[in-house]
């Protein structure tokens, strides 16, 4: 019974922790498969900051069960005003589902005016189509 508590503790706590962190990050996404209105879980995402030199990649992660990347924001990185790039790997995602695709990824260029905000980018997809806008 014991060992049965301790994990249960276990289990709450990490929640509780990884709760905390994706409230303290500044940045998020969710894929939505449309087609059948479920989340689109192990889409790979890449993270992307806009400098003098082109593109310099911050982050990468994949979505989880829910089709989300809660935190996706690097946390030792201050969160800077700018142009961003969010980067889903659709077409891997597509392919390992046996889906033809129009779409092998889908990059989604936003601007940070207030880095205090938080920002959530959804991602609603099909083989021929997407739309994507900002969240909260």
């Amino acid at each position: 019974m014991k060992l049965l508590s301790a994990l249960f503790a276990g289990m709450v706590f990490s929640s509780v922790a990884a709760t905390a962190l994706a409230a303290d990050n500044p940045l998020s996404v969710h894929v939505l498969n449309i087609q059948n209105g479920q989340p689109s879980p192990g889409v790979d995402v890449e993270l992307e900051r806009h400098t003098d030199g082109g593109w310099e990649s911050l982050a990468t992660a994949t979505t989880d069960d829910a089709g989300r990347v809660s935190a996706l924001y690097p946390t030792d990185e201050a969160f800077l005003p700018g142009t961003y790039r969010v980067t889903f790997e659709t077409g891997e995602w597509f392919e390992a589902h046996d889906t033809a695709t129009f779409f092998p990824n889908v990059p989604v260029p936003f601007e940070v005016e207030d880095a205090d905000q938080h920002y959530h980018i959804p991602l609603l997809l099909s083989p021929y189509g997407y739309s994507t806008y900002r969240g909260n």
